[in-house]
């Protein structure tokens, strides 16, 4: 049945940032179409609550508290991975962070977005901010294909899915050291898809829009704010994480297999939408 194709029956996943948001979305429906899982965050409580509910579902789940930018505890994650289950097929790169300061103090200015920055406006960018987003939002997806990268090329098998953004190829105020992290991420996805592809892995990136979850509660707390962002979105309205996890198991399945190398737009329009005339 053709349903069959996008089913991940007896395969097994990493996913980052699997405690809330879209990390915990993906690997809920990577275990409902059949794959065991290991989870990744910093949070061991989120972790283990997201494992509670994948065994409810039948598969297996290990939570394993890890920080994705320090090496050394990816490498304890993936050894224990492979003392769990001997293989990985499927990496989901999730875990992010969110920074909204300038980049040098702007004294009385405004810009678009200053609602949400709210007193960060006063604090300029330091650069362990800077180091600490690009740690977390790109560098981890670097040692994790570092960490995996020579189990899958020898099985000639796997699936990458990074999370980027659409703030990728968006130039917000507030925003630069997310927006750059993501640019990197999507850049990475396409470098990587071309290294693997002759060893039969896929790599591909989701640039998910502003969607339902804790990181983004600082961009909607104020309701004007909010009023004003889902005016930007054609379908008018946020993204939900479950909208994006179905979209990432899709990635994971054999029913895209001859998709690499791409960076795919979930955002209910927003960078299809030219300029209001």
């Amino acid at each position: 049945m053709i349903t069959d194709e996008y089913r991940v029956d007896g395969e097994v996943g990493i996913i980052t940032g699997a405690g809330r948001g879209i990390g915990k979305a993906i690997a809920l429906a990577l275990a409902e179409a059949g794959a065991d899982v290991i989870l990744a965050a910093r949070s061991r409580d989120q972790i283990e609550q997201t494992a509670d509910e994948i065994h409810k579902l039948g598969r297996k789940a290990f939570a394993v508290p890890t920080d994705v930018a320090k090496e050394d505890q990816i490498a304890k994650l993936v050894d224990k991975a492979f003392s769990a289950f001997e293989k990985i097929d499927i990496l989901c790169n999730c875990a992010g962070t969110l920074l909204l300061r300038p980049v040098a103090i702007l004294p009385g200015v405004k810009l678009p977005g200053w609602e949400a920055a709210g007193d960060e406006l006063d604090k300029p960018q330091t650069l362990e901010d800077w180091n600490r987003v690009m740690d977390t939002n790109l560098t981890s997806a670097f040692l994790f294909a570092k960490a995996l990268g020579p189990h899958m090329i020898r099985r000639r098998k796997g699936k990458v899915i990074n999370i980027s953004s659409i703030g990728a190829n968006q130039g917000l105020s507030y925003n630069s050291a997310y927006n750059v992290s993501k640019a990197g991420l999507s850049v990475f996805t396409r470098c990587l898809a071309s290294e693997w592809a002759p060893f039969g892995i896929n790599v591909n990136a989701i640039a998910p829009g502003l969607t339902n979850t804790i990181m983004i509660k600082p961009l909607v707390a104020d309701p004007k704010t909010k009023q004003n962002k889902l005016k930007d979105i054609p379908l008018g309205r946020l993204g939900e994480p479950r909208e994006v996890a179905l979209l990432a198991l899709f990635l994971a399945s054999s029913a895209s297999s001859y998709i690499t190398g791409q960076i795919i737009t979930i955002d209910g329009g927003v960078m299809g939408r030219g300029p209001d005339i």
